[in-house]
């Protein structure tokens, strides 16, 4: 996607000048941050070693936890683009790192349009899950990452879902595992749907006896850590076990995955020849 006007009023016009941008939600939980983030951050500089390197994150809440509690800094969407804006780049690529095109997406699209005429180019290129293509990339990432269960398990991917119109990913996502030979697989959220009560019935109405937990989010996190594999009484893994389940869990985020980083690449590339 192109969101460059050229010729206009104010716009930085040196290309050779040019600046990466990678936004992510973030996560306050420092080492799988390293692992996901700062790992996504890291393959994208060296793909584009051309351009000066930057990011931000799109939610307030945990930059302000950096600012507090471990004095440091992390800009927002919009105090970084003005920033690159301010040291004169005239070529911007934008790589979110979200899972689906929902309302961080668009609110780093909110952030980003006073500055659609800014620059002389200004790319900006799509989540994870995008295309079809994408579903079947992602399907092979997660079963490399799946240990050998026996048939009597189930798989339960937890993602973080929404109100947006763009948590229908989750549901085809479902759908494209099951399509591709995975009948054991179920996609779950823990804010949109399928719910946690859609998996259960699901998992109970295939006649399963185990569950294995694993995270369908760009970090191992808050989520991971609490909502999916936590003691508490309303966790997925609690909740599992109260219905008769054996259940066991990997902490692993999507980011932690060569694969779905390169899938970042090439969806940042594909950015780029857009454009051309």
């Amino acid at each position: 996607m192109v969101l460059a006007l050229t010729g206009c009023q104010g716009v930085n016009s040196k290309t050779d000048k040019k600046a990466l941008l990678v936004v992510s939600f973030g996560s306050s939980f420092v080492e799988n941050r390293v692992v996901s983030i700062d790992a996504l951050e890291e393959e994208l500089g060296a793909t584009f070693s051309e351009y000066d390197a930057f990011n931000a994150f799109t939610s307030q809440m945990i930059i302000d936890i950096y600012k507090e509690r471990d004095q440091v800094t992390y800009k927002n969407v919009e105090e970084q683009i003005e920033h690159i804006y301010k040291k004169g780049y005239g070529e911007v690529l934008v790589v979110p790192t979200h899972v689906i095109n929902g309302e961080e997406y668009d609110q780093m699209n909110e952030a980003l349009h006073p500055f659609k005429d800014k620059f002389e180019i200004l790319n900006v290129s799509k989540p994870l899950l995008s295309s079809v293509e994408d579903y079947t990339r992602v399907i092979e990432a997660m079963m490399d990452e799946v240990p050998d269960v026996d048939e009597k398990t189930a798989v339960v991917l937890m993602g973080h879902g929404t109100h947006h119109d763009a948590n229908s990913a989750y549901p085809a996502l479902d759908y494209a595992f099951k399509h591709a030979g995975y009948p054991q697989v179920f996609i779950g959220t823990v804010e949109g749907s399928p719910s946690f009560e859609d998996v259960a019935k699901d998992i109970e109405q295939s006649g399963y006896e185990k569950v294995l937990l694993m995270p369908l989010m760009i970090v191992a996190g808050d989520h991971a850590y609490n909502d999916m594999a936590g003691d508490e009484e309303d966790s997925w893994k609690v909740m599992f076990k109260a219905k008769g389940y054996d259940v066991d869990y990997v902490l692993k985020g999507l980011g932690e995955l060569s694969s779905i980083r390169e899938l970042f690449v090439q969806h940042a590339n594909e950015a780029l020849v857009d454009e051309k």
